[in-house]
């Protein structure tokens, strides 16, 4: 059989995926496997990186199947991932990250906020390099993380050969080749692409504590930095093929942030090659949904915005400057409000009992209580009902992971309808951030008009509609639902040389499915009015916690 598909394997925060796709990008079939989570305290979020590599053979397998397929017939493999931290002796045994003391548990997750005192200890510096990351660190990103470890697990400090973004371990784990993407080590750990004599910059890890990582050279977090897509050393090793039910020697394509990918399997769609540059991508913005979400553009000259990650150079799109905008929970977030409303149980076993979903039980309800409330349009329904959605700190434009959220014009109502209209206040409030996000891109000279969604968010229509609503920007759905996968798949072909570019594979492999309009009007100012709100809420809880602090 002659290798003509492209496995995309995406690893996210609950689950590995994996997908086959042709090289036009339609996905023949796909699998999710998922993965352990640890909490060991409030703030500490943990995964095994030996539970996630074997979750990526079960799907890989799974997804073969179900694409009735071979595994002779991969042509190529890329690979995607949450930018959490994995730490691996020298013998590549895992090397425990927790206060649990289990080797088993040894990658910090990107969620976790155990090191915002050492963010806060970091931005203190005022270091240079802060300008390429908004400003402000993130305890999201690595070198708090490993900031964190050296202080409170010096044994797991001295121990560590190796610090890998996830999708760096993916590839490794893969090739036994320890080649870094320029995606991870840009957006995540401070590299500095765009530096023709070397990214790594000493005399940053020197003031923040971590002057060992450049006496060392760089040895445990990468001396060999290169593009998405790039291959990876002689491709799939002997054993990896074995764990992962494929044949050896497949080409491996550099790594890619799951986020990024999913900007590579949307912002392409609709145009052709020549046409993924700058003047057209600086009017699209690609938003990621999931547990949190990702707002991704790309420029041709480096935008330094406060608060927005970046700018960071072919970090996405080779060529073009990513600026990253983010909303550390709103999947999450909106999850947190249903689950925990006392009237969730009934609904959901409603839910399960008529085979539909609570969301859609949810969506189906508010447009039954707009009805009755003669409202003219559902969005309405919120007039008094407001929140803050920083319930996990804000990840951008306002760069502070000690934010929390509030809700107000609250009753003393325990209903299903009270449940759905702290929902639909949810997914407004997330909304009203992405908005936030992207006054604060485009004042620095985007234009940007065009979402290009994906995501779990973007099979829920009442989310779709209020993004559309609140942000006034049309929004664009992959026709290929999967578009992080995709993304993967791209990279996997790009490796194979099925492709010259990325910009090619994007070109070839995405297309524009349905698009949704805002709708304006009264609309329009019903949300100016509320996005006041939304803006009042923050002031109002800097104020609160002003008074507080005495």
């Amino acid at each position: 059989m002659t290798p003509n598909l492209f496995l995309g394997i995406d690893v996210g925060t609950g689950s590995a995926r994996a997908g086959v796709f042709t090289a036009t990008g339609r996905m023949l079939g796909h699998a999710t496997q998922p993965i352990k989570l640890w909490r060991p305290a409030p703030d500490f979020a943990e995964h095994s990186s030996d539970d996630i590599w074997a979750a990526c053979g079960r799907a890989v397998r799974a997804a073969l199947k179900a694409a009735k397929t071979q595994p002779t017939a991969i042509a190529g493999i890329g690979f995607d991932a949450t930018c959490s931290l994995v730490v691996l002796d020298a013998q590549d045994r895992p090397v425990s990250v927790s206060p649990t003391g289990r080797a088993v548990q040894n990658v910090i997750v990107w969620m976790d906020h155990r090191a915002i005192p050492q963010a806060e200890r970091i931005n203190r510096t005022r270091h240079p390099v802060l300008r390429y990351v908004g400003g402000v660190i993130s305890p999201e990103m690595q070198t708090p993380k490993l900031l964190w470890l050296k202080q409170s697990l010096p044994a797991t400090w001295r121990r560590a050969a190796r610090f890998l973004d996830l999708p760096d371990y993916l590839t490794y784990r893969a090739t036994g080749d320890d080649t870094r993407s320029l995606c991870t080590t840009a957006c995540k750990w401070t590299y500095l692409g765009h530096r023709k004599s070397g990214g790594w910059d000493a005399s940053y890890f020197k003031r923040i504590g971590l002057g060992d990582l450049a006496t060392e050279k760089f040895r445990r977090i990468g001396q060999s930095i290169a593009p998405m897509g790039q291959p990876v050393g002689h491709g799939l090793t002997a054993r990896a093929a074995k764990e992962l039910g494929l044949r050896a020697g497949i080409p491996v394509g550099v790594a890619i942030i799951d986020a990024h990918a999913g900007g590579l399997g949307v912002l392409g769609a609709g145009l052709k090659s020549n046409s993924i540059g700058a003047a057209t991508l600086e009017r699209r913005l690609a938003l990621i949904g999931g547990t949190s979400s990702c707002h991704m553009a790309v420029s041709a000259k480096p935008r330094f915005i406060p608060g927005i990650w970046g700018p960071y150079f072919s970090a996405m799109v080779p060529g073009l400057w990513l600026t990253e905008g983010g909303q550390s929970a709103t999947g999450a977030l909106i999850d947190h409000v249903i689950f925990s409303h006392a009237a969730a149980a009934s609904l959901a076993a409603q839910a399960k009992k008529s085979g539909r979903t609570i969301y859609e039980l949810l969506n189906a309800r508010l447009d039954a209580m707009a009805k009755a409330a003669g409202v003219s349009f559902p969005g309405e329904l919120t007039r008094d009902l407001h929140i803050q959605p920083d319930f996990h700190g804000n990840r951008s434009p306002r760069a502070n992971p000690t934010l929390r959220g509030a809700m107000t014009g609250l009753t003393l109502s325990a209903t299903a309808d009270d449940l759905a209209l702290q929902y639909l206040a949810s997914i407004q409030a997330v909304a009203h951030g992405t908005r936030h996000i992207i006054d604060a891109m485009n004042a620095r000279g985007y234009r940007i008009a065009t979402l290009s969604a994906c995501g779990g968010g973007t099979k829920n229509p009442v989310f779709l509609r209020e993004h559309a609503d609140i942000t006034g920007c049309a929004i664009v759905l992959p026709k290929e639902p999967e578009a992080v996968l995709l993304g993967s798949a791209m990279l996997g072909a790009v490796a194979a040389k099925r492709y010259g570019s990325v910009a090619a594979a994007m070109a070839a492999m995405s297309a524009a499915g349905r698009t949704i309009l805002p709708t304006g009007g009264k609309v329009r100012a019903f949300h100016a009015r509320k996005h006041a709100v939304f803006h009042r809420l923050h002031a109002d809880f800097l104020a609160y916690r002003q008074i507080m602090q005495g």
